[in-house]
């Protein structure tokens, strides 16, 4: 279970917090005073605070810088008032994740703290290379497998971590990137220091930039204060740069300075800033394919794979789908109150004839779904949800899909689903997307526009359906 620290001697705000965000899977924790704070964060060591600049007894980057002192890697997110933004830009060159404003926007906390959260596990989660089949912590993550392809990533991680090297991470959506570029990390000279990562895919070209370099006061329309960027953030330690193939030209040409001379301008500023920053970046795509296309620059392609690892898709991983499905039982039996101990023999003949286009990521949302609506301690194939069932789906014809559709929903109903609605709704989204990305050849701005998307939500819903994008480009 997750924690999050609220300091701030408004209870309003604290109440808001506690309201809005204490569930089965978040401890809110909430303090009105700089000491009660810090004592809450040595008792309870909570993976991200929220701290007030002003506090009746410290002040708050005082108490930040304290607390930084006991745990480097908890996430701060500031609330600030306007006559406090200088020091919360500040704080975060001294290396706080992000700042808000009052008043306090919900929606605006939410999409902040799950930001954080997931960098706090990428940070304080050291992965386990397992291809020894064990049982791990429950909270840690694995890179799991036992074929001769992953056996050689295990030797690239060892090799790479402990020098000083940009790594290019390349292999199809799922096939767990994530996980590798945090051991590198966790293996690396750099484990104690600043962590960031950025998904290249799920920014604007026009924020992009901004994000990872940065903006002075007035660089832009909406730029009503400068702005530390990620990069900056993370000196002396490691950015994680996702999908780094959907860079615009622009952000491409100003990455390439940092990886050649370490050295950036912040976007609207003309003063060089020098940053001692590890680069770790990861793709789907065929960065050589992009750069043949003109899409990608070649020499920015040259300077990012000075090591690379490629990390196969699932498929091609020989008998691993057990060990994965294996692991992902353990993993999470006892976390959904479960008591599955066993995986049928024919439950893993379904799961070896399926393709796994969304690879391990796929796997690991059908194992979580399987134990919802599993029961005994043994897990069944009624259990698996409509993502194994597209084994029927997936090679339908058109004027058969009805009647498919008709059996999927009358084997869930036989199997007591409690969630059919999702699930039905799951497949008919995968089928639209699916069928107007082969109309466009795999272009994602042609697809959104047709679906009456926007290019971001397109994005979100190919990674949230497991849509490998590569099947599409012709």
């Amino acid at each position: 279970m997750q924690s999050l620290l609220v300091i701030d001697d408004e209870a309003s705000i604290l109440k808001a917090f506690e309201r809005a965000f204490g569930s089965d899977t978040t401890t809110v924790l909430t303090a009105s005073s700089g000491a009660e704070g810090q004592a809450l964060f040595v008792q309870s060591k909570p993976d991200v605070v929220v701290l007030d600049l002003s506090l009746p007894d410290t002040n708050g980057i005082e108490l930040f810088t304290r607390l930084r002192e006991i745990d480097p890697r908890v996430p701060f997110i500031f609330i600030t008032g306007h006559g406090t933004v200088q020091s919360a830009i500040e704080a975060t060159k001294l290396g706080a994740y992000d700042y808000l404003f009052k008043p306090l926007e919900l929606d605006e906390i939410r999409s902040l703290l799950e930001k954080a959260f997931n960098l706090s596990r990428m940070v304080r989660v050291q992965p386990v290379l397992s291809d020894d089949g064990q049982s791990h912590d429950a909270l840690s993550d694995a890179i799991v497998g036992r074929c001769r392809a992953m056996k050689e990533v295990y030797k690239s991680i060892g090799r790479v971590a402990p020098q000083n090297l940009t790594v290019l991470l390349q292999g199809e959506s799922g096939t767990g990137k994530e996980v590798v570029a945090q051991a590198i990390y966790h293996h690396s000279a750099r484990a104690n220091g600043p962590f960031q990562a950025i998904n290249c895919a799920a920014i604007p070209d026009a924020l992009l930039e901004s994000e990872i370099f940065g903006h002075e006061k007035g660089a832009f329309t909406d730029a009503h204060r400068q702005r530390i960027g990620k990069l900056e953030q993370a000196d002396g330690g490691t950015l994680f740069l996702d999908e780094v193939g959907d860079m615009s030209p622009m952000t491409q040409a100003k990455l390439l300075r940092v990886l050649q001379d370490q050295t950036f301008e912040r976007v609207g500023g003309n003063t060089p800033i020098t940053v001692d920053t590890r680069i770790i970046a990861a793709t789907n795509h065929d960065l050589k394919q992009l750069v043949s296309e003109g899409l990608f620059r070649a020499d920015l392609y040259f300077r990012l794979s000075v090591v690379t690892i490629l990390l196969p898709p699932l498929r091609e991983r020989e008998d691993d789908i057990k060990i994965l499905a294996e692991y992902f039982l353990r993993r999470y039996s006892s976390e959904f109150g479960k008591d599955i101990r066993t995986i049928a023999p024919e439950t893993l003949e379904v799961l070896n004839q399926y393709h796994w286009p969304g690879n391990v990521r796929e796997l690991e949302n059908a194992m979580k779904q399987s134990l919802l609506t599993a029961r005994g301690n043994v897990l069944l194939p009624d259990f698996l949800p409509p993502m194994a069932g597209e084994l029927f789906l997936g090679d339908a014809q058109p004027e058969t899909t009805d009647l498919v559709s008709e059996r999927f929903v009358a084997d869930r109903l036989n199997a007591g689903s409690t969630n059919l609605y999702h699930e039905a709704i799951t497949i008919a989204e995968r089928q639209l997307i699916r069928q107007v990305l082969t109309h466009t050849s795999g272009n994602q701005l042609k697809a959104a526009n047709i679906l009456g998307i926007s290019r971001v939500t397109l994005r979100s819903k190919i990674k949230s359906l497991a849509i490998d994008i590569n099947d599409f480009v012709r």
